[in-house]
């Protein structure tokens, strides 16, 4: 099975009852649990998930959602080294012409060193950088 990149939307619509995506991927994630494909995310989906929940003054659900992220045998935690930053900002600076964020950047570039087709995201992004998103 193909790994599937693990994008921060998707993380906090799961986890967050509020969110606008909540419903749609807690019925995603039901129908995917059963047979979870490999999944990939980055330090900096880390880093935006825990401070997300944490800004929020839930810091007891950040660090329960970041321990989760570690500990999972499900999901491999890719840390962003130089390398990578500085593929990503080049693919940032390339691409004036979009609004990508740059740790959409980050994601895209190891989407590709990955050779992910596919992410778990509700951002628009994704599929204006070539990718499909899921749900």
């Amino acid at each position: 099975m193909n790994p599937v990149f693990l994008d921060s939307g998707y993380i906090i619509a799961l986890e967050s009852a509020d969110d606008q995506n909540h419903q749609a991927a807690l019925e995603h994630w039901r129908r995917i649990s059963k047979s979870i494909p490999p999944l990939i995310t980055t330090s900096y989906i880390f880093s935006e998930v825990t401070t997300f929940f944490n800004s929020r003054n839930l810091h007891e659900k950040a660090v329960q959602i970041g321990n989760r992220l570690i500990k999972s045998a499900s999901i491999k935690l890719v840390h962003v080294g130089q390398t990578s930053f500085f593929e990503a900002w080049n693919y940032f600076v390339q691409h004036q012409d979009k609004k990508y964020s740059f740790t959409d950047c980050v994601s895209f570039v190891l989407m590709k060193r990955f050779n992910m087709r596919k992410a778990l995201s509700f951002d628009k992004h994704f599929i204006m950088a070539g990718f499909e998103t899921l749900p």
